[in-house]
């Protein structure tokens, strides 16, 4: 993974937050993972779709690092890992909420694809 050289600046607080949980892949992470206890990686990589294990990876690693989510390994053959929300990530559940209904008042539901649009979000906009 990439390691700075020069520490990272932040000129409004928004900048700090969308730096952690912000980006292609991250928020869709934390959307799947708010909707369930705890999810081993084949079935996260599965809700993602088009996601390469290698980004999967980064994105994961990145927001374990953060405190975001909890890696729990489990020493069963084969080795069983299960990716959860901490504290602090479950607390941002509240903001990708206020997203997700902004989103969801400006947008058109045609737009959206994939199994977890289907199984959470598509239901919010029949209303």
């Amino acid at each position: 993974m990439y390691q700075r050289k020069i520490p990272k600046e932040y000129y409004c607080t928004v900048d700090y937050g969308l730096d952690i949980f912000g980006g292609k892949w991250k928020p869709r992470i934390l959307c799947i993972l708010s909707h369930v206890n705890s999810m081993r990686y084949g079935e996260l990589k599965a809700q993602m779709e088009n996601i390469s294990d290698a980004a999967l990876a980064d994105s994961l690693h990145e927001l374990q690092e953060t405190g975001i989510i909890d890696r729990q390994q489990y020493n069963e053959m084969p080795i069983r890992v299960e990716y959860s929300l901490t504290a602090e990530g479950k607390s941002l559940i509240p903001v990708l909420n206020t997203i997700s209904n902004w989103a969801i008042k400006h947008s058109d539901a045609e737009i959206y694809t994939g199994k977890h649009f289907e199984k959470v979000h598509r239901a919010k906009f029949e209303n």
